[in-house]
């Protein structure tokens, strides 16, 4: 249940998993390099997005309030502009985002496991309709998965690479 306040709107703690989808992976790689393909424009055009898509970075000005300007290009040539602000930066540990239509604010949390880097990820939207909207109509779920799929298999490549 919603409840107004005159500056914000606070949510009953049991709607918030209606309203999130979270993933959470043991990355193979150390810290310091998935921070740094994950705000480094030259690495995330890389592998951001769903299997088959690609990436146009057109701004990613990675400091609190700064904007990340983004296309992502389906494998069907459709474009999907993406905008978001950068809320929240804490080096090797948290990056919090708030990005525009469909309106979500996505956590990432990043915790060092010796070699290994454990990351938390949730975007929590607006409402649980909108939620499912966006797990029927585009498969953001499963596009979640996917994403982070690709990240595991770039840092993999970069590893090799060093």
């Amino acid at each position: 249940m919603e409840k107004k306040n005159q500056n914000f709107v606070i949510f009953e703690e049991n709607e918030i998993p209606n309203r999130e989808l979270k993933i959470s992976r043991l990355l193979n790689a150390p810290i310091e390099l998935v921070w740094k393909v994950w705000t480094d424009p030259d690495h995330i055009k890389n592998w951001w997005g769903p299997n088959g898509f690609t990436n146009t970075i057109h701004k990613m000005d990675f400091k609190v309030e700064g904007e990340w300007n983004l296309t992502m290009h389906g494998p069907d040539g459709t474009n999907f502009p993406n905008r978001s602000i950068f809320k929240e930066i804490i080096t090797h540990k948290k990056i919090v985002f708030e990005h525009f239509n469909p309106h979500f604010i996505a956590t990432l949390l990043f915790e060092s496991k010796g070699e290994r880097t454990l990351i938390n990820w949730s975007s929590l939207f607006d409402t649980s309709e909108m939620r499912e909207t966006l797990i029927k109509a585009h498969k953001a779920d499963e596009g979640m998965k996917q994403n982070v799929e690709k990240l595991e298999k770039y840092l993999q490549q970069q590893l090799k690479l060093n």
